[in-house]
């Protein structure tokens, strides 16, 4: 088909790091993303400009995709930042706001862009080297023998988001559900290659968050005929239980693909009928007290088995199917035309009811030791309960990257702070060597340091949205937060602990503004006082990885010459 309208010229952008349009796009994100930091940031709500749902949200998770930008300098950071968040689901809008920050102190440095970019990764270098290390003064071992490290991990998670709208005691009980659920997931003793368990979560609308629970097993949606009779006539030891991948509706568009010849006056459904009432009859037969079947069962088939003392729950739904194997050793049965082979059948220990608000839900319980749990989440509304299953199932993959790493990073921008301090220090002692490394001016470092330290610093000082102002002190290099209505007169009196809580003031301490002058110090090691415990800590994989990537994603944003864009 011959073109309607001549092809456009593509488009080309000469250094787009000096178009005043795309310079002003990115400090938009940066102070959109930077508002959003923290406990305390500020929710955004996004929509639909046609209509639809509307999320209140603060995470990056969601405010990203609902960005939408015709301007390819914007979507490559976008695109960085969200797989980060889709691997380790933790610390996107610490990589955002870094990365953004890394780019506008090189444009405002003047520096050339391979000078920044050489700098950039050697301070990477740097900081990757001192985490990873033994001596690294932000890291704290996490004490698998006691639940306390982990749940400050967990409540650091779900406390930075505000749009949960959680009181401090629904905080702390959300954060021990999710270590609790965790642990039920972890296998006990399992030999070889440990496979660990799933959480299955359940919303509950409209019920008080403190409501929540967890249990080991599943709890599934009970039916509407169902009667506690029927739990009480059930024997007490382990019951037999059957699982249908297959309909059992009774409809021909569920017998497969194919050619299906009917020879006249053959009566199809009574045919099929007949076929469900034969595998109930097997059912019956084999002594199964629970038939579960993941779409729908004829009502026919229903009341044949109910009249026979056997429950029955239907569409269970494709989510709950593996967990459900896992959970009773059953093998989905995924054909009504040959028999029930006994390998088959599952079993579960015994069946309670759990009733949660308007919702009633029958509980599974395993037959043994088992790596399934459900966590059932209650919430005052929809909005806050989608934020909240969102936010917990986050952090449940946090809580999994510990047992890669034991391992977690000092919270409230107290790590930004010392790496900053930790990289102006090693740099001005070591600046002869690394500016021959480098093949560039003392200036030119010099140049590249601070504006890397400023950047980390930046990314602290998004911790305060209230007027308040941000400062280190000058002993061990932690974040503090000043009020905004407090007097500089009464400043010792007034900051109370730093950010992660393992700090606390004193009078002779000494603090400085973030970035501002002060003179460089090696930051001082914390005593090992095992009583006093950080408040705040940050996954320690999801933080260094999310370290990597802005620098990274920086770097290639600042090494970025042209760009060109197809119009048509």
């Amino acid at each position: 088909m011959s073109r309607l309208s001549k092809k456009s010229p593509s488009l080309c952008t000469d250094l787009p790091l000096d178009n005043a349009d795309i310079c002003k796009k990115l400090d938009l994100l940066r102070q959109l993303l930077r508002s959003c930091f923290g406990p305390t940031g500020r929710l955004k709500q996004v929509h639909n400009n046609i209509g639809g749902h509307v999320v209140t949200t603060s995470t990056s998770s969601v405010l990203l995709p609902a960005i939408s930008s015709s301007q390819p300098f914007i979507n490559l950071i976008k695109t960085s930042i969200l797989n980060h968040v889709s691997r380790f689901s933790d610390c996107g809008l610490f990589a955002a706001i870094l990365c953004l920050s890394l780019i506008e102190q090189a444009k405002q440095s003047g520096l050339r862009g391979n000078v920044a970019i050489r700098v950039n990764k050697h301070l990477l270098g740097l900081c990757t080297s001192y985490l990873l290390g033994e001596d690294c003064g932000c890291k704290v071992k996490l004490d698998f023998c006691s639940s306390q490290s982990l749940i400050t991990l967990a409540r650091s998670v779900i406390s930075s988001k505000p749009a949960c709208v959680l009181t401090e005691p629904e905080t702390l009980h959300i954060s021990r559900l999710a270590v609790q659920a965790f642990l039920l997931t972890v296998p006990c003793s399992s030999p070889g290659i440990v496979s660990l368990g799933k959480i299955v979560t359940v919303s509950v609308e409209g019920h008080g968050v403190l409501n929540s629970a967890v249990f080991p097993g599943v709890l599934l949606d009970m039916p509407d005929v169902f009667t506690v009779d029927q739990l009480e006539n059930l024997p007490s030891d382990a019951l037999r239980m059957v699982l249908f991948s297959a309909s059992l509706a009774g409809d021909l568009s569920e017998l497969g693909d194919g050619i299906i010849e009917v020879h006249p006056g053959v009566d199809t459904d009574s045919q099929i009928l007949d076929q469900l009432l034969e595998l109930g009859k097997q059912v019956v037969k084999d002594e199964v007290k629970l038939c579960v079947c993941q779409k729908v069962i004829h009502p026919v088939l229903q009341q044949y088995l109910r009249g026979h003392g056997i429950i029955v729950v239907e569409r269970l739904g494709i989510t709950l199917m593996e967990p459900l194997t896992q959970l009773t050793g059953a093998q989905p049965v995924a054909t009504l035309h040959t028999t029930i082979p006994a390998k088959a059948y599952g079993r579960v220990r015994d069946l309670r009811i759990r009733t949660f608000g308007f919702k009633t839900m029958l509980h599974l319980h395993p037959p043994g030791e088992c790596v399934i749990c459900t966590m059932i989440l209650c919430h005052r509304n929809e909005t806050m309960l989608n934020e909240l299953k969102g936010v917990c199932q986050k952090t449940e993959h946090v809580l999994r990257l510990t047992l890669r790493e034991p391992s977690a990073l000092l919270g409230g921008g107290c790590t930004e702070t010392h790496l900053a301090a930790y990289l102006r220090h090693k740099s001005m002692n070591e600046i002869q060597e690394t500016v021959s490394v480098l093949g560039c001016s003392q200036t030119e470092c010099l140049l590249g340091v601070e504006g890397f330290c400023r950047s980390l610093e930046a990314v602290a000082a998004a911790l305060e949205h209230d007027g308040g102002s941000s400062l280190m002190d000058l002993t061990h290099a932690h974040h503090w937060s000043h009020p905004a209505d407090v007097l500089t007169e009464h400043m010792e009196d007034s900051l109370g602990s730093c950010g992660c809580g393992l700090v606390e003031s004193s009078p002779n301490q000494k603090w400085t503004y973030l970035n501002s002058k002060y003179p460089q110090f090696s930051p001082a090691p914390l005593s090992e006082d095992a009583s006093v415990q950080p408040h705040v800590l940050d996954s320690f994989t999801a933080k260094l990885n999310a370290l990597q990537v802005a620098v990274e994603t920086a770097n290639l944003a600042l090494d970025v010459r042209y760009l060109i864009q197809d119009v048509n």
